[in-house]
């Protein structure tokens, strides 16, 4: 059975990881290699391609950390979840909802959605 729960904790937690060479090796364990990561403003494609999409918005946004917002849930091999981006201790001023397509437990494709940014994020 699927942990959508620590499947969405360790997506966030990638997210989070400053340094380059722990952020890959949690791609490794955590996604697969052909794995897709899309939203409105960005894709990548493979290890390589979300590695450079999480390393810019880390560049961008350099005090802000990711959170998970509720609980996720799923059914099989899909997951959705809802995630803030924001300063620790204040409320997230960027939100968003990704889904999640799994293979053999690891993730093969994220969409994501953003459900509030403010204007100039």
């Amino acid at each position: 059975m699927t942990d959508h729960a620590t499947i969405a904790r360790h997506y966030i937690d990638l997210w989070n990881e400053r340094t380059p060479s722990r952020r890959r090796e949690m791609l490794a364990t955590n996604w697969t290699s052909d794995a897709r990561y899309v939203d409105p403003l960005m894709s990548g494609d493979g290890h390589d391609g979300v590695d450079a999409l999480i390393a810019g918005v880390q560049q961008k946004f350099p005090d802000f950390k990711f959170k998970l917002i509720g609980e996720p849930n799923g059914y099989g091999d899909h997951i959705r979840f809802s995630w803030g981006l924001g300063p620790d201790g204040v409320d997230s001023p960027i939100k968003g909802t990704d889904f999640a397509i799994l293979k053999d437990g690891r993730i093969r494709n994220i969409t994501g959605f953003l459900d509030q940014v403010p204007q100039g994020a």
